[in-house]
């Protein structure tokens, strides 16, 4: 049986059950961990999975907030600073990684109270989390206040990266899956993945073609 919701339905939903529904329905996102620092040196983290690739030549990626009706410290101390770090969340930190969503204290360091430690990289002011695998650190260029909800969409370009060598692949591809990255969908649930397989570049009458790891064709005796 299929269950159809008109518009609104949705609008007559509760708050929460309709925040719950709508934030599923984008499917598996990424799971990141956003570390910042404000001018005095106070850490802050916090848990998103509106990350998105925008660019690679300049390598950009963007980052949806939420309104900035309340005091939003992420955003606050990446205005100030210029830099964010982007830490992906893997299987052994997903708890902690989701406890950051707590409303804390200002002044409160999220690294202290979920037990994650933090990594200073010189000429970065904000800090990485040690634990993740694979990490990113970004200086601003711009942002944008979406009028249409009041969401703010962050865009940076990538300064940093940090990541096991032999996650790394020789055509440039990294092995997400070999680090354990997790994902989220809806709110609050975690997700470990498969992977199904690397395919060819798409061509019109070019059926795709399986890879290995390394970008390479798989003959029929792999």
């Amino acid at each position: 049986m299929i269950k159809q919701l008109s518009r609104e339905d949705i609008a007559n939903m509760q708050e929460r059950e309709r925040a719950r529904l709508i934030n599923s329905l984008s499917g598996f996102k990424s799971a990141n961990l956003v570390g910042t620092q404000d001018t005095q040196g106070n850490p802050n983290l916090a848990i998103v999975s509106s990350v998105f690739h925008i660019g690679a030549n300049p390598p950009l990626i963007g980052m949806i907030i939420r309104p900035d009706t309340v005091p939003r410290d992420t955003l606050s101390n990446l205005r100030a600073t210029g830099h964010y770090t982007l830490n992906h969340v893997n299987s052994t930190i997903w708890q902690q990684a989701h406890q950051t969503s707590a409303r804390y204290a200002p002044g409160v360091s999220e690294f202290s109270e979920v037990g994650l430690d933090m990594q200073q990289v010189d000429g970065i002011t904000a800090p990485y989390v040690a634990q993740s695998q694979l990490k990113f650190a970004l200086a601003l260029r711009e942002v944008q206040k979406l009028e249409i909800n009041g969401t703010i969409l962050v865009i940076g370009e990538i300064i940093d990266i940090q990541l096991p060598q032999d996650s790394i692949k020789a055509d440039g591809y990294i092995d997400i899956e070999s680090l354990n990255t997790v994902a989220i969908s809806g709110l609050d649930s975690y997700h470990e993945t498969r992977r199904l397989g690397r395919l060819s570049y798409a061509k019109p009458e070019h059926p795709p073609r399986q890879l290995n790891l390394d970008g390479e064709q798989i003959t029929e005796r792999e």
